[in-house]
């Protein structure tokens, strides 16, 4: 078992979605738990290529092959977590805001978030502060998080922290921000809680802000 365990783990560090499927497979053939493949075999691993990216040994690209692979085996394992009734570690209602095409960045997060066993609400971008209100009221989000990549889209990412505190929505959630323009002294400027330079920090600060 420990076998199985380390060769998902080693799939999605290597960015194998081939190998992680096949052996997410087997692994649930060999009725081991779906709990302890996710925590064992891609929580693990993904924690792992955060690391990697932080100290400058994996780049975006590395980063991008290593969550897919991890998605990958995550769609065998989805249902049987559910049937099991393995609680995520929070809802996040992720896009792009308004007028902002750009979704590379909040992609890779989302990929990154899911791998730390978050359950996310994927908005897409371009995404008005209605569809994100509606969605946090729909699914009882506990973060919310906005990413921008124009100076020109920035400012919507506080339209949509107002239109949270007109829904009276705003003390319900945390919101995060990022994209290549966002600095923390934007971040406390719009009120949002904080924000991350990318996606291996932004798991960091969804697990914080939730106290995780």
């Amino acid at each position: 078992m420990e076998a199985l365990l380390q060769a998902i783990y080693d799939g999605i560090i290597d960015g194998n979605k081939d190998q992680v499927t096949a052996k997410v497979q087997e692994a649930l053939d060999n009725g081991l738990p779906p709990e302890t493949i996710l925590n064992q075999g891609m929580v693990a691993a993904m924690a792992e290529v955060g690391r990697l990216f932080e100290e400058g040994e994996y780049f975006v690209p590395e980063m991008l092959v290593a969550a897919r692979a991890m998605q990958a085996g995550l769609a065998l394992l989805k249902p049987k977590l559910v049937q099991a009734d393995v609680k995520a570690a929070g809802k996040v209602v992720a896009g792009t805001v308004k007028g902002d095409l750009h979704d590379i960045g909040k992609n890779l997060v989302c990929m990154m978030l899911e791998g730390a066993s978050f359950e996310i609400i994927d908005l897409g971008s371009d995404v008005s502060p209605e569809r994100f209100v509606e969605a946090v009221q729909a699914y009882q989000a506990d973060i919310v998080a906005m990413s921008a990549l124009l100076t020109t889209t920035m400012p919507n990412m506080k339209v949509t922290i107002d239109a949270l505190k007109a829904a009276g929505l705003r003390d319900k959630v945390k919101v995060m921000v990022g994209g290549a323009p966002v600095t923390p002294e934007f971040a406390r400027e719009i009120g949002a809680d904080g924000t991350a330079p990318d996606a291996s920090q932004a798991v960091t600060l969804a697990k914080s802000l939730i106290g995780a």
